[in-house]
């Protein structure tokens, strides 16, 4: 079985929209293209670019990171009248 993850080879790039902000095409292989949007900059765009592959480099399915834990809320005792 392979672990590695899906979007381990993907490519990015910037496109600036219409409204002259930013978003990211996505290209996987094997599969159609998707664009994350929108950033206000091509800074920013670029930026969240570095932390998907970095969030990728750490993950080996779809599913969460190595040596992360799902977040599991605190209950809260009932309230008292």
């Amino acid at each position: 079985m392979d672990k590695r993850h899906p979007h381990a080879d993907a490519t990015y790039r910037v496109l600036r929209r219409e409204d002259a902000s930013f978003a990211v095409e996505v290209s996987i292989q094997d599969t159609a293209p998707t664009t994350v949007s929108a950033f206000a900059t091509k800074a920013e765009a670029e930026a969240w670019i570095a932390g998907h592959k970095q969030r990728v480099a750490g993950a080996t399915s779809l599913g969460r990171p190595r040596g992360t834990q799902r977040y599991t809320p605190r209950r809260r005792p009932p309230r008292q009248a």
